[in-house]
């Protein structure tokens, strides 16, 4: 079994007999944007791509800003996708397939061979690209695939698209590599994950973000069971991980990584802040920066966050880089003061970031922003509680109260979004 559409089984055989089908009738252009929105279309275009020679494009959005950029830097892309996009490049729609299922006999593909351009969320700024090639794709998924301990057969439902790194690791090139199966569907609100999950057979697996997590939570409903939770793109509180553990019944375990370097480290989130890093890689801090090495990465990479190592295997996270705030000679953490925002009752979602005036200059900032979705609060009710938690130069000012926070479809928060709605609301700002 390679995949479910619902609850029907989708057969290696026919998914192998597909990626030929459509490798034959895929447009001239070297380089392809997969939007397929069906998990599995994306995995039969990833497939085709590949036995096309065609190369992979896997950009966080297509806003007009992206797709010029993609145009400029490759000039015979094309769109393949499930559905009709604005999008200013040609698009070619996944046709209606149905050839015959052939024997389970998968072309070979050069481990060096580049099949996909992942690039950054572009949530501190613009999108930066890179190269993913097979081989090493494969490698760093078989080791975290190692970490799961995963049956053979096992339907793996994820809620975050397949063009993010995290997405594309685990919910479609760990399937293929391993002999899980991967779920079409890309559920995202909680009674719609809760319908996919009851519709798989055990043993099932929900790979997941916080993000969705939380609203998972909130639900009131009895939740169905799953056998393993897997959580990436941020790290968990403890309350929270505990939560899904006990309403899910599985054990949860969290992955860390970036898009630059794929999965590198894991940890059973419930049990200790401690991260283990996968085989083969290894961390260093140089001039106070953790750089990754070996393993299955392409080359040595900086990280962008705050790590201190316990031992050769061993880490723990101690915020992002660019996450540090000194106001007033007093130091704190945008992630600190998100996680006191978020622990008042009543606070559903949001985040502290800094002004646009504030950006990282030679210049300290002087003041922190915050936004929330807080139905039943006031901004002046969160700003009484915020300052029984933080010292009050750190207080935000301004405060948008808003009814959904502008989170792409990994739950991140793209610093221009943030930017964008306090330019809007000028002096509605509290």
């Amino acid at each position: 079994m390679l995949a479910y559409r619902g609850a029907a089984p989708l057969r290696a055989g026919t998914f192998l007999a597909e990626v030929h089908a459509l490798a034959a009738c895929l447009p001239a252009g070297g380089h392809v944007i997969n939007a397929c929105a069906d998990r599995y279309r994306f995995a039969v275009g990833l497939g085709a791509a590949m036995l096309g020679g065609k190369l992979s494009l896997l950009p966080p959005n297509h806003t007009p800003e992206v797709v010029r950029h993609l145009k400029s830097l490759f000039p015979d892309v094309f769109c393949l996708t499930d559905a009709p996009r604005p999008i200013d490049i040609p698009q070619f729609h996944y046709p209606a397939l149905s050839p015959r299922p052939c024997p389970w006999q998968p072309p070979l593909i050069e481990a060096t061979r580049a099949i996909a351009v992942v690039f950054t969320s572009g949530s501190t700024g613009i999108p930066v690209a890179h190269t993913k090639t097979w081989g090493r794709l494969l490698q760093g998924v078989r080791a975290g695939a190692l970490r799961l301990a995963l049956e053979p057969g096992t339907a793996l439902l994820a809620t975050v698209p397949a063009q993010h790194m995290y997405g594309l690791e685990s919910s479609v090139l760990l399937p293929l590599a391993t002999g899980a199966a991967l779920c079409a569907e890309q559920p995202f609100y909680p009674a719609d994950i809760c319908h996919a999950l009851a519709s798989l057979p055990r043993p099932r697996v929900l790979l997941t973000t916080p993000l969705h997590l939380r609203a998972l939570m909130a639900c009131p409903d009895p939740l169905p069971q799953v056998d393993r939770i897997v959580s990436a793109t941020a790290p968990l509180g403890p309350a929270l991980a505990l939560e899904a553990e006990e309403r899910l019944r599985a054990p949860l375990s969290e992955i860390y990584g970036s898009t630059e370097t794929g999965q590198l480290a894991t940890r059973a989130s419930t049990r200790t802040e401690a991260w283990e890093l996968l085989p083969g890689v290894t961390l260093t801090i140089e001039a106070g920066r953790a750089w990754a090495r070996g393993g299955h990465l392409e080359q040595p990479t900086a990280l962008a966050d705050r790590i201190a190592l316990l031992d050769a295997a061993h880490m723990v996270l101690q915020g992002r880089l660019a996450d540090l705030v000194n106001i007033a000679g007093k130091r704190s953490s945008l992630a600190y003061l998100t996680h006191q925002l978020l622990d008042i009752p009543g606070v559903c979602d949001g985040a502290f970031f800094l002004p646009a005036t504030g950006a990282r200059t030679e210049q300290l900032p002087t003041r922190v922003a915050a936004a929330a979705v807080a139905p039943r609060l006031s901004a002046a009710d969160i700003r009484t509680a915020l300052r029984g938690r933080i010292d009050p130069v750190f207080l935000p000012r301004p405060l948008l109260l808003l009814d959904r926070l502008p989170r792409n479809s990994t739950g991140k928060l793209p610093l221009a979004a943030l930017h964008a709605l306090l330019a809007n609301a000028g002096g509605a700002a509290r």
